[in-house]
């Protein structure tokens, strides 16, 4: 029997805390590409969790019209010429995140997110190059909860 493979950590994983901080409190309006309609997604858990906490959330779905009470976007360029986006959650495959990342550094956004499970580090250090701050493989309404229940937020 051939010992279990373990994922080798990525040294983009390890966000500074300040970024982590940054991101959930400067943000008021997040960008949520992937979601949609489906209350079994954990991108609906998360953008309604967050929704809760008074944050904007705007959907970027190609087949949603509607969600959370929020009008969705087929694209994230589109969702931007409606709203000043502070932050933009992808979740989206790994293999399937270079072009959504570049889309959230051409409108400007300050925080790019990738949910837990989902790495692209070349994507990630391009945008840290760039001045953005971005995070991958860490869930928002976790880090939201924890920085809560520790009064840091």
């Amino acid at each position: 029997m051939m010992p279990a493979m373990t994922q080798r950590p990525s040294p983009f994983d390890d966000a500074p805390e300040q970024d982590v901080i940054d991101s959930l409190t400067r943000s008021t309006t997040i960008a949520v590409i992937g979601l949609g309609p489906r209350t079994d997604r954990a991108s609906y858990g998360v953008a309604t969790y967050l929704q809760s906490h008074g944050y904007r959330i705007v959907p970027v779905h190609p087949d949603a019209g509607e969600v959370l009470g929020e009008k969705a976007y087929p694209t994230l360029t589109q969702a931007a010429a409606e709203h000043n986006i502070d932050l933009v959650d992808i979740f989206r495959r790994s293999s399937e995140t270079d072009d959504p990342i570049d889309e959230a550094m051409a409108i400007g956004a300050r925080f790019i997110w990738l949910p837990l499970g989902v790495r692209n580090d070349s994507a990630i250090a391009r945008a840290r190059q760039a001045g953005f701050t971005a995070v991958q493989n860490r869930c928002l309404k976790i880090e939201h909860m924890a920085y809560i229940s520790h009064g840091r937020l």
